[in-house]
């Protein structure tokens, strides 16, 4: 199974160090990772597109169909619909996710930021976000490109992950450590 994800990873990585060069070599960067962006919350808003992404039951074709459809109707430009129908016919759009993910990170890296994964049980306001940016960057001492997401299981509190560092300060888990300390008692 290791082995998968790591095969996965390579290819994500590999997509996504094409697409940056390419978007580098066209000044586009900033726009691009916009629309990978939208793309990326669109998948998030939507299990039928998750579904549409990773199921192998879809053809090539109904796949490259309906995936040309979504990014002409999201207004997205022809490099993204050209990425997307290229993985689409390689039947690899099970990668999608990490090659977003993978572009994130070279963009990040490009730029001299570190990339900072934040969870939170509710959207964040900008003015927490920003305090939260700021927050790391004070511990990392560069700029930090922040990812966020909602899991409403977390109750309260913040999961953060800089790197290979997790700083788990959720509800969730504060609650969990306390049932833990009373069953020992």
């Amino acid at each position: 199974m290791a082995a998968q994800t790591t095969g996965q990873s390579d290819l994500a990585k590999r997509y996504a160090t094409a697409f940056f060069d390419l978007a580098l070599e066209r000044d586009r960067l900033d726009q691009l990772a916009a629309e990978l962006d939208d793309l990326r919350a669109m998948m998030g808003d939507s299990a039928d597109l998750v579904r549409l992404v990773r199921s192998p039951i879809f053809s090539r074709a109904e796949q490259g169909a309906a995936m040309a459809a979504i990014v002409a109707r999201a207004g997205m430009s022809n490099l993204v619909a050209n990425l997307v129908g290229l993985m689409a016919q390689n039947r690899r759009l099970f990668a999608l996710e990490g090659v977003i993910a993978a572009f994130q990170a070279l963009l990040a890296e490009h730029r001299g930021e570190v990339s900072a994964e934040v969870t939170s049980a509710r959207e964040l306001k900008p003015a927490h976000l920003s305090a939260v940016k700021d927050a790391l960057k004070q511990i990392v001492g560069r700029d930090v490109a922040l990812e966020t997401k909602v899991e409403p299981e977390l109750i309260g509190g913040l999961v953060v992950k800089v790197g290979s560092r997790m700083i788990d300060n959720s509800l969730r888990t504060k609650l969990q450590n306390l049932e833990l300390a009373m069953k020992g008692i």
